[in-house]
């Protein structure tokens, strides 16, 4: 499935990621999924959440630079080489995978979930060519 995903600036200072958290906390805006990339002097937090379009707003409104961009999620079995067919089945249909992480939803029995920000534009096809070569999972309950 598609899914949108928040990319949050975060200064690589001590309490601004508990901030960023309190702030969505506040809202009764769930995380179902997350990462950071950091260096030195800042960090990017990529979030799946319940209400992206509502946490993308107040993320805004409490001053922090944030872009929601699309990504598509799959299922994944808990098996050697699930995760590799996925990107085998990508790359044979030229499509790129820029970043990719994995998390688990207790909604659905702890089932295994990758999300894999691949080319602006290319993810219906991604997820056909994922469905064709059945690698396309369960639905993920966000």
């Amino acid at each position: 499935m598609i899914v949108q995903q928040l990319a949050i600036f975060v200064e690589n200072k001590m309490g601004k990621l508990s901030e960023i958290t309190k702030t969505m906390a506040s809202h009764n805006i769930n995380l179902r999924a997350l990462c950071i990339a950091e260096t030195a002097d800042y960090g990017i937090l990529r979030v799946i959440v319940d209400q992206p379009l509502e946490a993308h707003e107040r993320l805004k409104a409490a001053g922090y630079t944030v872009t929601l961009n699309e990504m598509i999620v799959v299922g994944i079995a808990d098996q050697p080489g699930s995760l590799s067919r996925i990107l085998e089945v990508l790359a044979q249909n030229s499509i790129e995978v820029a970043y990719l992480y994995a998390f688990l939803s207790a909604a659905r029995n702890n089932a295994a979930y990758v999300a894999l920000r691949i080319d602006a534009g290319k993810e219906e096809q991604a997820l056909e060519v994922l469905r064709e070569n059945g690698c396309a999972g369960i639905d993920l309950v966000v």
